[in-house]
Order: structure tokens, then sequence, then C-alpha cells
């Protein structure tokens, strides 16, 4: 599906709240372009509707191309809840596109930690914090216990944790600067 700045919104950024969508920046007269373009249809279309591919002609659509700092085509930038995720530059071959495609059907990074937490039996709260849905509760949480905690090992393993939280909400969230900036602080 082809899209441009008046339905980006709604076929990009809110579909991705749903299931990945992948973003490949392209140009008619771009070669490499031309090339990557049906390794993503198949690689994408194997993956059964987990992931949604959409094109954008950055002739056509430059405001988009500069608003997500395409520099260089084709770009691949895939957005999950909202954000990028995820990208490359280049033409890939298959299997680096499939491993691309696989890396963004798993769980959230924040299910992974939600599990973790559950698995291991350790900061409940956070869990449920997670379990409910609020991440910012979880990190405070999570905080919270890389403060108290005396191990070495386990303060370590709780910062991975909260990290994992971070790039699920965005290196650009005003949460995930507040709490690397209280993070770094705790650790060190």
């Amino acid at each position: 599906m082809d899209v441009g700045t008046e339905t980006f919104e709604h076929d990009v950024i809110e579909r991705s709240r749903e299931r990945p969508v992948v973003v490949d920046f392209w140009a008619e007269w771009c070669g490499p372009c031309r090339m990557l373009g049906p390794v993503l249809e198949r690689e994408v279309e194997t993956r059964a509707g987990e992931v949604e591919l959409v094109k954008v002609d950055v002739d056509a659509e430059q405001e988009l191309a500069a608003r997500y700092g395409v520099s260089g085509i084709p770009a691949v930038k895939a957005f999950r809840n909202g954000r990028v995720v995820a990208e490359f530059v280049g033409a890939q071959p298959p299997q680096v596109v499939g491993s691309f495609l696989d890396g963004l059907t798993g769980p959230s990074p924040a299910a992974r930690v939600a599990a973790e937490l559950e698995e291991s039996g350790e900061a409940a709260e956070a869990a449920a914090a997670l379990a409910d849905g609020d991440v910012e509760r979880a990190l405070e949480l999570l905080l919270a216990e890389v403060v108290a905690e005396s191990d070495r090992g386990r303060r370590e393993r709780l910062a991975q944790l909260m990290v994992a939280l971070f790039e699920e909400l965005g290196h650009e969230d005003p949460v995930t600067t507040s709490y690397r900036r209280r993070l770094a602080t705790a650790l060190y």
C-alpha cells in the first residue's frame, strides 16, 4: 500500500498500535529500491498478516522523508506503538530482511520483561504494573528495587529490564529520558 502525508498517521502510526508496520521509503529511479521491494513483499507475505508493509515515494513525499530522517534509500523503518523501533538502509538479502521482520513479530519488549518477571517471581509489583499496561509505574518500581538492592548482579539484571522497557517506549519518550537519567544516577 502506498501512503502519503495525509494518510501516514492512520495507516502507519495508528495501525502500528495493533501490529508492526514496515515502511519502505523508496523512489522509482532507485535501482536498489527496485531490488529490495520484491524481497520485502515476499518476506512480509510469508508472515501471514503479522506485519504490514507500506511504501512511501520519497520524491512525492519529501516532507515525510525529512520528518523520519531519510537521507539514503531504500530506507526501511519499522513502527510499533507509534514509534520507529528498528530500521535499515540499503538493499538486503532475503535472510537479513527475514531476520529483521522476525524481530518485529515476537513479543514486545514490555511483554518480554513481564514474562521474565513472572517466570522468575521477582519484582511482582512491577510485573503487575506491566500486566496493567502501566510501563511508567513498572519503571518506578524497578528503579526502587535497583536503589535498594545490594547484590551487583541483581542490580544489573533489573537495570537491563528497565532498558528493555525504554526500548518499548522509544528513546525520545520523556518517560524514557527521565528514568534513564535516574537509573544512571542509581547505578553510578
